[in-house]
């Protein structure tokens, strides 16, 4: 079967902690320290769905890979900026997963009523930061010596992809509930599965 981009659900937990697991355990690209459980996963997951994306990459029952958003600051004047992250299966890299996964989040967000997107890279890892350059991301500056893993101090870089046009006054931003189910819900998500190439 050709690959689908979805929301997530509680039952991806156990998959995508898998995916997740190693990337905590073995590098400093995330910053926590121990690994999630499978139940601390699903919390997770179903707590973001409760107002923003998470989607997943699957093909035969497989997850092969993730995104999802979360809020950049609790402050009501950051409400229109977002975080966002993706995670690719170890054997799924280069294959177009993450690409899929971000345009079609990054599409959602955008019908949410979000302005500004923003990854932030544990650097050096001149892989993540070309994929997000290469998806429109700008480098807006960096966190030096920010976090202690591995033995060692790391600096994040960050980076910001405008999500669309600025307007003055914004619109509050929508639930997911709000967009979900719409033609330009089921778009967005179509749009990403042909760049997999599993």
């Amino acid at each position: 079967m050709p690959p689908v981009i979805r929301l997530a659900t509680d039952n991806d937990a156990e998959q995508i902690q898998a995916i997740y697991s190693p990337v905590v355990s073995d590098t400093a690209i995330s910053f926590e320290l121990k690994p999630p459980s499978v139940p601390e996963m699903r919390q997770r997951i179903m707590k973001t769905l409760a107002r923003l994306p998470w989607l997943v990459c699957e093909q035969d029952g497989e997850i092969r890979g993730y995104a999802y958003a979360s809020l950049h600051r609790t402050r009501a004047a950051y409400q229109w900026s977002i975080d966002v992250s993706v995670y690719v299966h170890e054997n799924a890299r280069r294959t177009g997963v993450g690409r899929a996964v971000y345009g079609s989040l990054c599409k959602l967000l955008a019908m949410q009523g979000f302005y500004n997107a923003y990854a932030g890279i544990t650097l050096p890892n001149p892989a993540s930061v070309g994929f997000h350059e290469s998806m429109g991301f700008q480098p807006v500056g960096v966190y030096r010596a920010v976090g202690y893993k591995l033995g060692k101090w790391h600096d994040v870089g960050w980076w910001q992809l405008v999500l669309r046009e600025h307007l003055l006054p914004p619109e509050p931003t929508v639930a997911l509930g709000d967009v979900r189910g719409s033609a330009a819900w089921d778009l967005a998500l179509a749009r990403g599965a042909p760049l997999v190439r599993l």
